[in-house]
Parts: C-alpha cells; sequence; structure tokens
C-alpha cells in the first residue's frame, strides 16, 4: 500500500499513481480535468441565457432571402454558458500559464497595466467615426506613439493604420511600389529579393503585389551570402526584403553593405521588422539605411499577440519613400489642434491610398504608448538586452546535449537556433520531441522553422522569463535529450500522454478537416 500522510497525500514519488496506469474514470473527467462536449452538443430546446420580449410585427423587407428555418444556435443556460468557456480555457496554454518559448513570435507576458489604460473609458468607448473635436486626446495618443516609434526606429514617417505584421509589409511594399512608379520604373523593376531564411510572409507579399520573388541564399553563419546577394543585383531589381535580426536568431553585421550596395543599384530596402525587441534602443534602423521597415507592436511593445485579433503593425519610411505612406495621417493645425489627413491630396497627393477603414487599432496604441512611457529610454534598451541574456544563457545551457545547425558562431540574439542533428539514430522526430514537451507542462518552441533547418527548433525565451524558469524549462529540455539518446523512445512516440487530448494524425487533421459539426 502506498504511503500517505494525514492528509492522504503520498509520501514518496513513487507512491504516485501515474495517469495512465490509473483505471478510467466513468465520467470521462480525471480529477480537474473536466471531459467537455462541444457546445451543440449541450442544446436543449427551451433552455436559454437570457429572455427576450417577442418584437413587434413589423413588414418584411427582405424580400426572397428571408430565413426559413432556425439559426441552429444551441440552447444553453447562463451556467451552462460559462462552465462551457471556462473549461475549454483550461485546455489552453498561455503566456498566463507558463513559458511560452516559440521562436519567431515574442510570446511574452502584456503588463496589466496596459490593460488598465487601454479599459480608460475615454479610449474604450471611442468610435471611429466620432468628430475630430471630440477624439483630440486620442489623437495625442497617436501622434505621441508616432513620434516614439519614429525616435526609437530613426525614420522620419510612420503609417499607423496596418493592422498586423504582415498587413505592415504589404503597407512597405505598396509604397516602394508607388515609388518606383512614380520614377517611370515599375515596369522595370520587378525582382524582389528574398533571402531563403526569411519570414514565409515576405515572399508571399511580394508576390500579392506583382513583384518576382528571387531567392538569396544563406552562408555558413546563417546570414546573407554576400556573393550571391550582389551577383543578383540589376537594373530589374526593385528591392530586397530581409529580417534583421533574421531568423537564425543571428543579426545581419554586413547589413549596411547590403543597403549601400542595393542603393547604388536603385532598389529599395525593406527590412521586417518582426524582430525589433532584439535591438530596440540600442539600434535605430534608420541608421542602417532601411527604407521601409513594420514593426509587430506585441512582439516589441507587449500588446496581446493578434492571434486573430486585434493585431497592429505600424510601417516606418525613409525620406525618400515618406511621401507615398498610406493615408490617413495626422497633421497638426494652425490652431493646435490635431485632425487626421484622410484624402491623397496636398501634402499627401502621392500617397499610394489606404490600407484600413479607419485609423489602426487604438486600442493597441494605448497598450504600446503606455509600455514606452512606463519603461523610458534606458528600459526599452533592457528589453532588448534582457531578451539577447536570456537566448543565450540557454543556448549555453543546452549547447552540450542539443546541436546546433551553423556550429558555434557566438552570441545569438534573441533566439536560439538548434536542429534535429543530436537525434540522429534515436528514432525519435522533432516532432515527437515537441509533443514530450506538451507532457513536461510547457508548450514546444517553433518546430521546424526556419526551413532552411532541418527539424529545426527556434527557442525565444523573451526578457520577461526568470533565470529560476529557464533553469526549470533548460533542465526538462536537457532530461528529454538524455532520454531520446538513452533509447527511451515511447516516452515520444506515445506523447503526450497526460494532455486533454493525446496526439492527433496532424496529416489528415490539415488534409481533411471537419469544420462544421453534424447532429448524430
Amino acid at each position: 500500500m502506498s504511503a500517505m500522510n494525514t492528509q492522504g497525500r503520498p509520501t514518496r514519488p513513487d507512491a504516485v499513481v501515474s495517469a495512465d496506469s490509473a483505471p478510467a474514470t466513468f465520467s470521462g473527467n480525471r480529477a480537474l480535468h473536466l471531459e467537455e462536449k462541444l457546445i451543440f452538443e449541450k442544446d436543449s430546446a427551451g433552455r436559454s441565457g437570457v429572455d427576450l420580449p417577442e418584437p413587434p410585427p413589423v413588414a418584411n423587407r427582405l424580400g426572397g432571402l428571408a430565413r426559413g428555418e432556425a439559426v441552429g444556435l444551441p440552447g444553453l443556460s447562463e451556467p451552462q454558458v460559462v462552465r462551457h468557456y471556462t473549461r475549454l480555457s483550461q485546455k489552453n496554454y498561455a503566456i498566463d500559464a507558463g513559458l511560452f518559448p516559440l521562436g519567431s513570435c515574442t510570446m511574452k507576458h502584456n503588463p496589466r497595466l496596459n490593460e488598465r489604460m487601454a479599459r480608460l473609458p475615454g479610449f474604450a468607448d471611442l468610435h471611429p467615426m466620432q468628430p475630430e473635436s471630440t477624439i483630440q486626446g486620442a489623437l495625442q495618443v497617436m501622434q505621441q506613439l508616432s513620434h516614439w516609434i519614429m525616435t526609437l526606429t530613426g525614420m522620419p514617417a510612420v503609417a499607423l493604420s496596418p493592422g498586423a505584421g504582415a498587413h505592415g509589409e504589404l503597407t512597405g511594399m505598396a509604397a516602394i511600389r508607388a515609388a518606383l512608379e512614380a520614377r517611370g520604373e515599375a515596369g522595370k523593376r520587378r525582382k524582389v529579393l528574398v533571402p531563403d531564411s526569411a519570414h514565409g510572409t515576405n515572399p508571399a507579399t511580394a508576390a500579392a503585389l506583382g513583384f518576382q520573388v528571387s531567392g538569396i541564399a544563406e552562408d555558413d553563419t546563417g546570414r546573407v551570402d554576400l556573393k550571391a546577394f550582389e551577383a543578383s543585383l540589376g537594373d530589374d531589381v526593385a528591392a530586397i526584403m530581409l529580417t534583421n535580426p533574421n531568423t537564425c536568431g543571428v543579426f545581419e553585421y554586413d547589413i549596411r553593405r547590403i543597403a549601400d550596395a542595393l542603393h547604388e543599384a536603385g532598389g529599395y530596402f525593406y527590412c521586417d521588422g518582426a524582430n525589433f525587441n532584439a535591438i530596440v534602443g540600442r539600434v535605430r534602423p534608420g541608421d542602417l539605411g532601411i527604407d521601409a521597415m513594420h514593426l509587430n507592436l506585441h512582439k516589441t511593445f507587449s500588446t496581446p499577440h493578434g492571434g486573430g485579433g486585434p493585431g497592429s503593425g505600424p510601417v516606418v519610411y525613409s525620406e525618400a519613400l515618406a511621401p507615398f505612406a498610406p493615408v490617413p495621417r495626422i497633421q497638426k493645425n494652425a490652431d493646435g489642434s490635431l485632425s487626421l489627413v484622410e484624402q491623397a491630396a496636398g501634402d499627401a497627393a502621392q500617397a499610394f491610398g489606404r490600407v484600413k477603414g479607419f485609423h489602426g487599432q487604438m486600442g493597441m496604441f494605448v497598450r504600446a504608448l503606455t509600455y514606452m512611457l512606463s519603461h523610458g529610454s534606458d528600459g526599452l534598451r533592457q528589453v532588448a538586452e534582457d531578451a539577447v541574456l536570456n537566448a543565450n544563457y540557454l543556448k549555453a545551457r543546452l549547447k552540450g546535449e542539443f546541436s546546433l545547425p551553423y556550429g558555434d558562431t557566438g552570441p545569438c540574439m534573441h533566439e536560439v537556433l538548434f536542429d534535429d542533428t543530436f537525434l540522429k539514430g534515436t528514432g525519435v522526430s522533432t516532432l515527437d520531441f515537441a509533443k514530450a514537451m506538451i507532457d513536461e507542462g510547457f508548450h514546444p518552441m517553433t518546430m521546424y522553422f526556419p526551413l532552411v533547418v532541418h527539424g529545426a527548433m527556434l527557442i525565444e525565451p523573451t526578457e520577461t522569463e526568470t533565470k529560476a524558469a529557464l533553469d526549470e524549462f533548460a533542465d526538462s529540455l536537457l532530461g528529454l535529450a538524455k532520454a531520446a539518446k538513452s533509447g527511451d523512445t515511447d516516452r515520444f512516440t506515445q506523447a503526450p500522454r497526460f494532455s486533454p487530448r493525446r496526439r492527433l494524425d496532424e496529416t489528415q487533421a490539415a488534409r481533411k478537416p471537419v469544420l462544421r459539426w453534424q447532429a448524430g
């Protein structure tokens, strides 16, 4: 019999009954992990969380488009709805639950101060069609945010309206296309150079705007191959789309040379600013010869990660591209008030148009400005320094058991990249390793990206994690690496064992997704 203390808890670790060896429960629940059906399976006629009066009879103005049958929404009481979504939320991993090491995504803590500011009635209750006289405070927030973004990047112009990083890419490259049209070279300069390690949205953005994408190989350090880049230059090149620090976790230290050669050839430099959090307060992209760059506010300035919601991807422009930035733009009037330039006319005559119905994501602007003001210039510099320190700490802890795809070429930036060489001959794949991490209580790092590295494992700890959290994470990864090398393959191929759902057939889920629930 297992030794128990007076509170009924096991007194030794080996007295704990494993989840797999325990008998199946009759309810389908496993202690506090409650089995949860789809909300449509809970439907019951007559149940409702709210009673609404019958609407008065009105004339049907829908023509032949009137609905002929019920909407099909499930009927549930209010407690049922609350419990359903609460239980679903408990099945999700979140940054508020633990370390989220996704490389290239920067899943960091969102300070609660930001949320309090965004929920102030003067900001939370705004409507984008209010008269400008009633939103002067909001316009001041946008103006201040623009000022600090331009100060931190060393760029003279910014467009706040893009709703996400990829949307920002489109906005930056659209200005480049407009500049080429103004030069009469749009028909000739159709090629956009994209390093092989770029974010997948980079070539997609270029193609969406009608450019032809030409890949640039990386060298043996994970950086742009300068010889391949210089060989690709010509009078047909419109731009390069380069990420710095790049997706291999290293800084492109020849970026100024790349910019100068590109400008001499008549092209523009678009920098993917997704990783600005690694250099904020330390490096101004404008000093590196960059013409356009988007910023993901969630990655650098701690606004919530979009995830299909309210993302924000402002774009900064060099002096050469500033005239072509989209509307709306903020301007200061003679009486000191602020207004929005909404049309491509006057000083904005060369604007390429609009990219959003209104003015951008106001809630994200408030959060980002709050973050900037609460940190100050020294605090933002420390953000970058701590992000890089944490990544290098993990690199130092793990590199003895894990394998570096380009060898140890010195310090990384805000993320560290490993490959699957250390798993060779173990029967354990990168995916298996990721699933085993779930059993350890961690969300896996970014797997299989960047695509130029076989079995890639890209880890970004962010600056908001403590050394204790990093040590716990590193200890678990080292334990898993040693288990894989010792032949304990079942730990990996059967993982995850302890999650609410076991391993899915991800290939079939992608190829044959079931997108609609049907009764029976």
